[in-house]
């Protein structure tokens, strides 16, 4: 008889808006959908027993660590990582990733905070200036990557390509793809649109001709919705704006909906009859689904969950760690990056660059 592998995932029991009411909760719903993962529970000991004796199953797979505080919501990235490492259920969620004892570290609590105590903690990859966070994107194909959607304010040409490896990496290992499309958003589809830094990471992802990504071109905003590609790639800012537009657009159609079904006796009779199409566009169209972005660039895996989300949203969060962790998203990564900057440094000097720089060169010694 073979041992099945499990996998073993750290809870920031106490991160989010609702604390271990939701955390637990979702990870009961979580562990009905994949057996073969085993939790550790950070936070105040206490309260995680008060809830976890209504969970039977969960009780027998997960083990709690207590901790002495737990990181507001509201609180400074650099105030959470100066009064909580170390201590924190945030931060030791974290840490158990680093020491081993955990494959992946998830959290529904202070975004920034958790961003500033992941880089403290695990650090940033060898070949990684800056880490992105990437969410998971309904489309009409199906799914889609999107990063970066707010770890960092602006990007340069190498930051982008970084970005565009680590989220080819990732659909790989989400999605199953041999070589996932890639595309940078911008203004336009034509390569003389948009900021330079963009035209040039374009220009040099078009050059390398790489063997584990297929790179499309320039997006635009409404490819974003079509799936176009596999993965789009873009600064924080961006990334971050787009992301709230569609989930406020989300919910403003959701609302018309609703609105609409319930105007007159007609349209609700509609509704009636409609009822199995109306549940299966407000599936498509629910956030929860969707739940969890994923911290890319460091040497770790954390995943960031809605703080307001409820207990099916957190276990999507988790089906989405344990995705990353047993199709070895690091090593995909490392792997990617690697052959990538083994392609640049291989890569022909071309001859107009070799004029040029011997042309300075000149100019200097005169």
């Amino acid at each position: 008889m073979t041992d099945v592998k499990t996998t073993t995932i750290a809870i920031d029991a106490m991160g989010g808006d609702f604390g271990p009411a939701v955390t637990l909760a979702g990870a009961a719903l979580a562990l009905q959908r994949r057996p073969d993962t085993r939790f550790v529970l950070f936070g105040d000991e206490d309260a995680i027993r008060a809830v976890l004796k209504d969970h039977e199953a969960l009780r027998t797979v997960a083990s709690v660590r207590h901790c002495e505080m737990s990181i507001a919501m509201d609180a400074k990235p650099s105030q959470a990582l100066r009064q909580g490492r170390h201590k924190s259920s945030m931060w030791r969620t974290i840490e158990a990733v680093k020491t081993g004892e955990a494959d992946v570290a998830v959290s529904a609590g202070n975004t920034g905070a958790l961003m500033a105590m992941a880089k403290f903690c695990l650090r940033t990859m060898a070949e990684i200036e800056r880490p992105a966070i990437a969410a998971i994107w309904p489309t009409l194909r199906g799914e889609s990557i999107v990063l970066d959607v707010g770890a960092t304010i602006g990007a340069d040409a190498q930051q982008l390509i970084d970005f565009s490896m680590m989220g080819g990496a990732m659909a790989r290992a989400l999605f199953g793809l041999d070589k996932p499309t890639v595309g940078l958003l911008n203004i336009g589809v034509e390569e003389v649109k948009g900021q330079d830094e963009v035209r040039e990471a374009g220009r040099l992802l078009k050059e390398s001709n790489l063997d584990r990504i297929l790179y499309h071109g320039f997006v635009e905003g409404d490819d974003l919705g079509k799936g176009t590609v596999d993965v789009v790639v873009t600064e924080g800012f961006t990334g971050n704006v787009a992301l709230k537009t569609a989930e406020g657009t989300a919910r403003q159609i959701a609302s018309y909906l609703r609105e609409a079904m319930s105007r007159t006796w007609l349209s609700k009779l509609g509704y009636v009859l409609a009822r199995g199409a109306f549940d299966r566009l407000r599936d498509q169209m629910d956030p929860r689904k969707v739940n969890g972005g994923v911290f890319l660039g460091l040497n770790g895996i954390v995943i960031k969950s809605h703080g307001g989300t409820d207990a099916e949203g957190f276990a999507a969060a988790l089906d989405l760690a344990h995705a990353m962790a047993r199709n070895d998203l690091m090593n995909k990564i490392a792997a990617d990056l690697r052959s990538f900057h083994e392609r640049m440094s291989n890569a022909p000097v071309k001859q107009e660059e070799k004029d040029e720089h011997e042309a300075d060169i000149g100019s200097a010694s005169v």
